[in-house]
């Protein structure tokens, strides 16, 4: 009887043991995997906002989503061309085939072609801080990869005519000044630096363009003075000749220099100037500018177009 009570008690143990193994096999089937999924994150700029997008696998993006294609590609040429007044980039402006427009920190950036290249024209507003935000900008959230100054300036050398080009070799600042703590007037602080050299390849085709789109202008290559003050006395322009020599003075274009320096871009200032350093001419500025302008946007657009 013992012995009977005995293998029952083990065929019930054997069943229980069956029933829990298949329970905790079907309970792991049913189980997910602890897989862990990475999700491919975008940046989609909206003006100057920038959104994080979680992107699904496999899924086409449309070409107008996000402005990702404005990153350099390898070998894509992309032109930024900034004047600091309206009057300086309209007529660029309605030569361009301009498809979109994106408004960053208060600047218009209008993206197109001009002949056959790929440009971005934009108005910067005066003064060095502007000037430089603009640049960066044309660089590192468009792509471009030359940059082109265009304007107006005043003379810093009497033979300079009124109507005449300034082509830059290089540019400074005349108004930075920290000589108190042992730079030099004009230098960048630990650069050894205080003026930013132009292109070579970039100069030699704006002053081709100005002897071939405006040839009634003479064209003259030199350094160009930029600081944040409107140079219009001749005590003014003697004491920037004298601590930087130079051909003529304005407001952007060295800040321009430094940033495409920093960033490894080539760039060119190209200005009209508006005045002689004697005082011996005099003409309305209103009158000029518009002149000025129209001369200005024809070689521009001849320099990209031949470039």
């Amino acid at each position: 009887m013992k012995k009977r009570i005995i293998t029952i008690i083990s065929i019930i143990m054997m069943i229980s043991m069956l029933t829990l193994s298949g329970c905790t096999k079907k309970e792991n089937e049913n189980k997910p995997e602890n897989t862990k999924k990475t999700e491919n994150v975008t940046e989609t700029e909206k003006g100057n906002k920038t959104e994080n997008v979680n992107e699904p696998e496999n899924t086409d993006k449309p070409d107008d989503a996000d402005n990702t294609d404005n990153v350099k590609e390898a070998g894509k040429e992309k032109i930024g061309i900034i004047g600091a007044m309206d009057v300086e980039v309209s007529s660029l402006k309605d030569a361009a085939n301009i498809t979109k427009k994106t408004e960053i920190a208060a600047m218009e950036f209008c993206e197109g072609t001009l002949g056959k290249k790929d440009v971005v024209i934009v108005k910067c507003g005066m003064g060095k801080v502007n000037a430089g935000i603009c640049s960066n900008t044309l660089i590192n959230d468009f792509g471009c990869t030359k940059i082109i100054n265009t304007g107006v300036a005043g003379s810093l050398d009497n033979q300079i005519d009124i109507g005449d080009f300034v082509i830059s070799t290089d540019a400074v600042q005349h108004d930075f000044d920290v000589e108190a703590i042992g730079f030099k007037k004009g230098e960048i602080p630990y650069t050894g630096l205080f003026a930013f050299p132009a292109d070579e390849t970039m100069r030699a085709a704006a002053v081709k363009a100005v002897k071939e789109a405006s040839s009634d202008s003479h064209v003259f290559e030199g350094r160009v003075c930029s600081g944040d003050q409107f140079i219009s006395t001749k005590e003014q322009k003697e004491r920037i000749i004298s601590n930087f020599g130079g051909m003529c003075c304005e407001m952007e274009g060295a800040a321009i220099a430094q940033v495409c320096y920093l960033n490894k871009t080539p760039f060119v200032v190209i200005r009209a100037i508006s005045d002689k350093p004697d005082e011996t001419e005099v003409v309305e500025y209103k009158e000029f500018e518009a002149e000025a302008a129209a001369n200005s946007a024809k070689i521009v657009t001849y320099m990209i177009e031949n470039m």
